[in-house]
């Protein structure tokens, strides 16, 4: 799709889509035009001052009034200097603060994408649309544009300005810049594929990176070095063919350009030779038209360049549209916005405090990308403080109760009550700032332990960030750091082991002193001996709260107010541990079978 997008010509209706980003700097668009209509204006004077300076001084012999007339040149040379100097800051200007504005846009309107839009597209996807293409548009539109209008005035100027010195010898050069103009056009349509399978081969090697570095645990552990150099092998060889075809293209139009130069050049030089040899011509005249000879077709080419690039950022702007086009499914309505404000204006002192107390009212629900029903007139009604688990085997949807009450997805049918009230008829924000979530992999933000907790509450002094780590016993095993609080936990989290980020991503979110809490197998990646540390605290610490707990071990099941039997996305039995345990029904054997597998842990420890 996105490569077909490159393949067509230039589409007005496409650039239209950048015009709300562009139009802040209409100011500084227009002042680069006139800087470029100056600037060309100057470049199309100089070839008339070697005439003048070859008609009054060179071949008269004489230096009379050669001041005036050095000033003059001079003063041009250094007014079309300065107005290059503020052409440049204008047009970083404008690439800059664009390149902003447009990531600064898609980036806001990712934080207001749901969680389907995440689970559909790739990161390294949404990161080249917000880094690369952002920065290829402002580019292209900040120094092409320029280049653009440069080449433009340049050329139209030229043109007249031949005209009026010698309208015959104007025919000849003229006669020579179609066939540039056609030359170029074709080489530019070959220049763009090698160039677009240099892309595509580059960004091949970037993913080839990027597993390489990231799964190279894994690559050393399945013995798979040999393969996996051999497979980038082929992708570098992939590059070189690429980067050999783009450069023989060069290599033949280079020469192709320089020839008809040079023809121009050789078709002016002779007839204007002749010409001054009759005297029907002067000699300044014939240096001028040789510097425009040979001037004019860069320009030319250039403008066949832009156009180019302009079809080719098509691609870029379609990808960044598309994504700021992304419907917003899981959005407050107009009327909750303006009471409890949004995510980025909070009206906070409209907020109303939660108690706890959850019903699932005839909720229906399937996933936006899905077509089968998860929930089927599901109803449940949680009591405030209470401690539901959900059991279920890998796969089962025991996720999917737990985002509904979350507010990730909403019913499709049906309603979700919290404290009597409809979730939908209070903000998106209010809901999420009273949840405390703990996820089986939890994500830590590069910075310190310290920071990492304190985003729990960023208001929170060190004494509570301290207090919150004793809570979950996350001091105990911080203490053993080099660096305690002030320990560096690199990019996410990667310098630590599981458990000691998921002690920091309990005390986290103790920090922030919810009243709903979520712990989504939030202890199945911890050790024996670090999960000790932290049950007690977790009885504590869900006291008075009402939790949901996507659990597979005994420890976090047994005690929970309510137990929900999650299989293939239905709740097929619910009920407490002792009455579930009486059915001899699917909880049943799920627990026996765990129970059966905690043995066998303990057994193979105790050996």
């Amino acid at each position: 799709m996105e490569e077909a997008a490159e393949q067509k010509g230039f589409r007005l209706s496409v650039w239209k889509k950048v015009g709300p980003f562009l139009r802040p700097y209409r100011g500084s668009l227009l002042l680069i035009f006139g800087l470029m209509l100056f600037i060309s204006l100057v470049d199309i004077a100089i070839p008339l001052f070697l005439r003048q300076a070859v008609d009054r001084f060179i071949v008269p012999g004489t230096s009379e009034g050669i001041l005036p007339f050095t000033v003059l040149y001079v003063a041009f040379i250094v007014l079309q200097g300065l107005g290059v100097m503020w052409m440049a800051r204008r047009a970083m200007h404008v690439e800059i603060h664009m390149g902003k504005d447009l990531k600064r846009a898609v980036f806001i309107h990712l934080q207001k994408l749901g969680l389907t839009y995440y689970n559909q597209h790739a990161v390294g996807w949404i990161l080249a649309r917000v880094m690369s293409d952002t920065d290829r548009i402002s580019g292209v539109l900040a120094w092409s544009l320029t280049d653009l209008f440069w080449s433009i005035f340049y050329v139209a100027g030229v043109f007249i300005a031949m005209l009026i010195l010698n309208w015959k010898l104007a025919l000849l050069v003229i006669l020579v810049v179609p066939f540039v103009a056609l030359l170029t056009i074709f080489f530019q349509g070959k220049f763009l594929r090698a160039h677009r399978e240099m892309r595509a081969a580059n960004s091949a090697i970037t993913g080839a990176y990027n597993e390489g570095i990231t799964g190279a645990k894994t690559s050393k552990t399945l013995v798979i070095e040999q393969r996996n150099c051999r497979d980038f092998e082929k992708l570098t060889d992939e590059m070189y063919r690429a980067s050999l075809r783009a450069q023989r293209l060069s290599a033949l139009f280079i020469p192709i350009i320089i020839f008809f130069s040079s023809l121009a050049v050789a078709l002016v030089l002779r007839q204007g030779g002749q010409m001054v040899l009759l005297q029907t011509l002067e000699f300044g005249v014939l240096s001028a038209f040789i510097s425009y000879a040979l001037g004019i077709l860069e320009p030319v080419q250039q403008i066949a360049r832009v156009l180019s690039e302009f079809i080719a950022t098509q691609a870029n702007i379609e990808r960044v549209s598309r994504l700021l086009a992304e419907p917003i499914t899981l959005a407050d309505s107009p009327e909750v916005v303006e009471k409890y404000g949004d995510a980025f204006h909070p009206k906070r002192e409209n907020w109303e405090s939660m108690h706890g107390e959850i019903e699932f009212k005839d909720v229906w629900f399937q996933y936006p990308d899905g077509e089968e029903w998860i929930l089927e007139d599901f109803n449940l009604k949680i009591p405030a403080g209470a401690n539901v688990a959900l059991v279920g085997e890998t796969g089962a949807g025991k996720s999917t109760l737990v985002n509904l009450a979350s507010r990730f997805y909403e019913p499709t049918k049906g309603q979700v009550l919290i404290d009597g009230v409809d979730y939908r008829e209070r903000s998106l924000l209010w809901l999420h700032s009273q949840l405390g979530y703990v996820l089986q992999n939890p994500h830590l933000f590069s910075g310190s332990v310290r920071e990492n907790i304190r985003y729990g509450r960023l208001e929170a002094t060190d004494e509570e960030v301290y207090e919150a780590a004793r809570l979950v016993s996350a001091d105990l095993v911080l203490a053993k750091l080099a660096e305690g609080y002030d320990t560096d936990v690199g990019e996410g989290g990667d310098r630590l082991s599981t458990g000691e980020k998921q002690l920091i991503s309990f005390a986290r979110a103790v920090l922030a002193d919810p009243p709903l809490f979520v712990l989504d197998e939030a202890t199945s990646s911890i050790d024996t001996e670090t999960e000790q540390l932290i049950q007690n605290a977790i009885a504590h610490i869900l006291k008075g709260r009402t939790s949901f707990l996507v659990a597979h071990r005994l420890s976090t099941i047994r005690h929970a107010d309510l137990i929900l039997v999650v299989s293939a996305g239905k709740i097929v039995e619910r009920g407490t541990h002792e009455e579930l345990m009486e059915q001899k029904g699917v909880y049943h054997g799920l627990y026996t079978a765990m129970r059966l597998e905690e043995l066998e842990a303990q057994a193979e420890r105790a050996e």
